[in-house]
C-alpha cells in the first residue's frame, strides 16, 4: 500500500485569514503577553501534504489563545505546496520543488547556487526562526502507524517530550544524510543553547485521529511552557490521557544509494526485527541487514531515492 491509498479522512482548513499575520511574514502571527517570558511557537504544513498541523494552529486562532507571559507565534511554512493539495493525488503536495525540512542548515540556506520555492520561504522565515526560544512542529506520517514524538538526539528533547507527555512513543534521533529539519535548525540542536524543539508525528497524514491528536499535542505543549492555564484547555483534553511513555534510541538512517533500493518485506514502520544480521532491503546488488538484536524500523519510506533515508533503525531505551 502507499501513501495515496489511505482514505482523506480529514478536511482541510482554509488557512487565508491568516495570511496577512501581524508580523511582516506572510502566514506568521505573534502575540505577545504583558508578562516577561519565552517566545514559543508551534509551526505547520511544513510539508503541504500534512493536514493535522493546519487543523491545529485553526484551532487555536478561533479559539482565540493569547499567552499568558511571553510570546506565541503560530507559523504556516511551506504554503504553496499546502496550496497545490489535491484529493486526487495527495503525495505530489509535500513540496514543490524539495523538501522543505531538509534545508535547515546555514550551508544550505547561504547557498547563493542553490534556489527552490521552499528554499525562498525558508530564507524569507529564517529571521524570524532565530528569534524563537521553544518550537513544536506538527507532522504526520505516510503510514497508518502509532504516532511518534521526534525530540532530537539531546537531553534536552527528551525532557521536552516528557513534559508534553503526548504520545506514548519517543523517537530520539539525529535527523536525516539528506539535510536539517527545522527541529534541528541552530539553536535546537546546540547542547549549550537553552533553546529546544520537538517534532510531533501525529500519525497517518489523513486519518481522522490526526487531527484531534495534532489539537492535542499543541495544548499540552503549551501547558507545558506556561503559555496557557489549565482551565483554558480543560474542555479539550477532557479525558486525555497521558500514556506511560516509552522511548526508542536511533543509531542512524539508511541512506539510499542506489537507483534500485527495494525492502525485503512491506514494512509499514515499528517492526521490532528480533536478530542482528537479518536482511530487511536491497540497495543495488547490496544487502541492507540489522546492526544489532531488537533492531526496530521507524518509519520506513516509499520515496525511495538516492541520498534520501529509507528508514532509520532504533531500540528501546530501559529507561527514558
Amino acid at each position: 500500500m502507499t501513501d495515496d491509498s489511505y482514505p482523506i479522512e480529514l478536511d482541510q482548513p482554509d488557512i487565508t485569514p491568516y495570511k496577512a499575520g501581524n508580523t511582516g511574514i506572510d502566514y506568521i502571527t505573534r502575540f505577545d503577553a504583558a508578562e516577561a517570558g519565552p517566545h514559543v511557537m508551534i509551526t505547520a504544513v511544513v510539508h503541504g501534504n500534512e493536514v493535522c498541523g493546519a487543523i491545529a494552529l485553526d484551532w487555536l486562532f478561533r479559539k482565540g489563545v493569547q499567552p499568558l507571559k511571553g510570546s506565541l507565534s503560530l507559523g504556516f511554512m511551506n504554503i504553496e505546496a499546502y496550496h497545490s493539495f489535491d484529493p486526487a493525488d495527495p503525495s505530489a503536495s509535500r513540496f514543490v520543488d524539495e523538501d522543505f525540512n531538509r534545508l535547515w542548515s546555514a550551508r544550505t540556506l547561504d547557498d547563493p547556487a542553490r534556489d527552490s520555492v521552499e528554499l525562498r520561504r525558508a530564507r524569507t522565515v529564517r529571521p524570524y526562526m532565530d528569534g524563537v526560544d521553544v518550537l513544536l512542529d506538527v507532522h504526520s506520517m505516510q503510514h497508518k502507524t502509532p504516532p511518534l514524538m521526534m525530540a532530537g538526539p539531546l537531553p534536552k528533547g527528551r525532557a521536552l517530550a516528557r513534559e508534553v507527555g503526548l504520545p506514548e512513543l519517543v523517537v530520539t534521533d539525529g535527523g536525516h544524510a539528506a539535510g536539517k529539519r527545522l527541529r534541528d535548525y541552530e539553536g535546537f540542536s546546540d547542547p549549550d543553547s537553552p533553546k529546544n524543539a520537538v517534532l510531533m508525528e501525529c500519525g497517518q497524514h489523513w486519518e481522522a485521529a490526526a487531527g484531534p491528536l495534532a489539537i492535542h499535542t499543541a495544548l499540552r505543549f503549551l501547558l507545558a511552557k506556561g503559555v496557557i492555564a489549565a482551565d483554558w484547555a480543560a474542555e479539550e483534553l477532557a479525558g486525555v490521557a497521558l500514556p506511560q511513555q516509552r522511548f526508542i534510541e536511533v543509531t542512524g538512517p539508511v541512506t539510499i544509494e542506489s537507483e534500485d533500493f527495494r525492502f525485503a518485506e512491506d514494512y509499514r514502520g515499528l517492526e521490532v526485527i528480533p536478530k542482528a544480521g537479518s536482511v530487511i532491503a536491497y540497495d543495488g546488488g547490496k544487502a541492507v541487514t540489522t546492526p544489532y538484536d531488537g533492531c526496530v524500523l521507524i518509519m520506513p519510506s516509499r520515496r525511495l531515492n538516492p541520498g534520501a533515508s529509507a528508514v532509520r533503525l532504533g531500540r528501546y531505551l530501559e529507561a527514558g
